[in-house]
């Protein structure tokens, strides 16, 4: 012991040498999960299913720590962290990094991914390659499923680049001609709704002889978006998207009632700043400049991908793809000895302790006691702390019960749960719903 707090006092804490960057390091653990994709252990659909997390993790990194860096330099804000990398610098570093970042997931889908799904009989069908069959069957998928729900913005003086929704699928298209009002039209855009799905598979009479075929839907809107413009020629359609800060901005010192200031905030989330944009790589370059400009993008943020804006879009193929050879084995959960799903968890516990590990073990003897819990006539009260929870909560559903039988609830709620902030400002909701007199306060963390 005398020899370590030795070689410790030797050591200078503030040397920034010891320490990493916190941003610089996300980045590299979602280089972690970004190899994933390229392990032959892993299951194949496994590895499209690494390659979607870690198009997701990267959007929530730009949302958030991007933004946030961003923000700090607009303020001038000094504060460095204990590795003394100012800022700009990391912000430059990870312009650098994410731009590899994002080549090598594309060259991974496109070199890697896809084709080993085709030699799984799992196609992802590019339009050069449609049938005439299935050009029919797409033109009427497009024109009775996807057109009516589209809505082209032409871009003049009198209708300027909107403000379009984060992370949305967006196109910017370039016309020849004039409308069906007799105006000329250079250049639209056009914004895909996020009800509709952006993996379509084909009926199986069309698969020709393959298990599965999908068409993205960025791929039918460029293949029909003449038929939304009348009169006018589609010179080029070429999809893009927007991300921005999504981080929230409230001063919970100032704040009275912070449930209110935080719904009040979600409302703005999908309009914050531009901190990144993508577009697709063979956009002519006058036309990225524009997009870039509108947006009021650096050039080190714009980033040209070879497919699909938004790579996590991808994860509906392992949801329709039944095949579970390509897929994990389900693991199945055990539990705890002595505790069965008919069991007296109160009568058990007074005979012995009962030590629960998850993952490894199921979670649902929890479950069991807050159920038994709310029924039984001995129990007082409830005091419970959330953070996350699933749409349709069992364990909700129980506190639920519990405050409709009268007994004393008390729920602390993580309010500012990051991207989930939406469901736990409904089920506070829920809970201060079903209060009764002197019963379920719910209290809300930060």
């Amino acid at each position: 012991m005398t020899d370590i707090m030795e070689f410790m006092e030797e050591i200078d804490l503030n040397n920034p040498e010891l320490y990493l960057n916190r941003e610089l390091s996300l980045l590299e653990f979602n280089w972690r999960v970004l190899q994933q994709t390229l392990d032959p252990n892993v299951p194949l659909l496994e590895r499209l299913n690494y390659l979607c997390i870690s198009s997701t993790n990267l959007d929530e990194f730009f949302e958030v720590r991007v933004a946030g860096l961003i923000q700090q330099i607009e303020i001038g804000d000094p504060y460095l962290e204990a590795d003394q990398i100012s800022a700009h610098e990391a912000l430059k570093n990870i312009n650098i990094r994410a731009h590899e970042l994002v080549d090598e997931q594309y060259r991974v889908l496109n070199e890697v991914l896809l084709p080993e799904l085709a030699q799984e009989s799992i196609q992802i069908l590019p339009r050069a390659e449609w049938s005439e069959e299935q050009t029919q069957w797409l033109k009427k998928y497009f024109i009775e499923q996807v057109a009516p729900v589209l809505s082209p913005m032409g871009l003049d003086s009198a209708h300027p680049f909107p403000r379009l929704l984060n992370k949305s699928l967006n196109f910017i298209v370039s016309l020849v001609g004039k409308d069906a009002f007799g105006r000329n039209r250079s250049s639209a855009i056009l914004q895909a709704p996020r009800a509709l799905p952006r993996v379509i598979e084909l009926p199986e009479e069309l698969r020709l002889h393959c298990d599965h075929k999908f068409v993205f839907l960025s791929s039918i809107i460029h293949a029909f978006a003449d038929d939304l413009f009348y009169g006018m020629k589609v010179k080029g359609c070429f999809q893009f998207r927007v991300t921005r800060n999504s981080d929230l901005a409230i001063d919970t010192e100032e704040t009275s009632d912070l449930l209110e200031a935080i719904s009040d905030e979600l409302t703005h989330r999908n309009y914050g700043d531009e901190v990144r944009l993508e577009i697709a790589h063979n956009c002519p370059e006058e036309m990225v400049d524009f997009l870039r400009n509108q947006c009021g993008m650096h050039e080190d943020n714009v980033y040209l991908v070879n497919g699909p804006v938004n790579l996590s879009r991808l994860q509906a193929i392992y949801s329709l793809v039944e095949r579970p050879d390509l897929k994990f084995k389900p693991f199945t959960q055990g539990r705890p000895s002595g505790v069965s799903s008919t069991s007296d968890i109160f009568a058990t516990i007074r005979k012995q302790e009962i030590l629960l590990h998850h993952p490894y073990q199921s979670f649902t003897p929890v479950i069991e006691f807050l159920k038994q819990a709310a029924v039984d006539p001995c129990v007082l009260a409830i005091k419970q702390t959330l953070y996350r929870t699933g749409a349709k909560s069992p364990v909700v559903d129980a506190l639920v019960a519990a405050a409709h039988a009268g007994k004393e609830v008390t729920v602390v709620i993580e309010l500012r749960a990051r991207f989930d902030e939406a469901a736990n400002v409904a089920l506070a909701a829920r809970l201060q719903q079903a209060a009764l007199p002197s019963s379920t306060p719910v209290i809300f963390s930060v």
